[in-house]
């Protein structure tokens, strides 16, 4: 998941609760933007960060409901329209799927490089995820039947 996109993002996770649903074994992998899915709204962190780390950290989402709309935003118009249709058609938030993703066991993984080079902490992502290198994300992906790339 290299998307920070709301729309983006509640695609992949549809696919991940359907695929645990039909009892596959699902892995995501987060990297830059798309650890933005994945941070703590609850948690923040400016101990031991740069000033240019506590600044990226102030202007980027903070959980997935302020992630924007790839497309349409409109200066988060667009996304307040969407999540009014999905309201009215009583369909799930993104948090929702967030959240049935990690009761249903998928495997959570951030990229250390971007959690590093995007400043931030551990401890202000979600408890699930675990910081591995691309490498080891690659490993299991090879061992995959299936991988797709948002």
């Amino acid at each position: 998941m290299f998307s920070g996109d709301y729309d983006k993002a509640l695609a992949a996770l549809i696919l991940a609760n359907s695929a645990r649903e039909l009892e596959v074994d699902v892995t995501m992998f987060f990297a830059f933007w798309g650890l933005c899915l994945v941070r703590d709204p609850k948690k923040g962190s400016s101990d031991d960060k740069t000033l240019y780390e506590k600044m990226f950290g102030m202007v980027t989402p903070k959980g997935p409901e302020e992630l924007p709309l790839s497309r349409m935003n409109m200066a988060g118009l667009g996304k307040q329209m969407l999540l009014e249709m999905m309201e009215d058609d009583k369909a799930p938030s993104l948090t929702d799927f967030l959240n049935g993703a990690r009761k249903k066991g998928v495997k959570f993984y951030g990229c250390k490089l971007s959690v590093d080079v995007m400043g931030f902490k551990e401890d202000e992502l979600l408890p699930e995820v675990e910081i591995i290198t691309a490498k080891e994300y690659l490993c299991d992906a090879l061992e995959s039947d299936m991988q797709l790339f948002i």
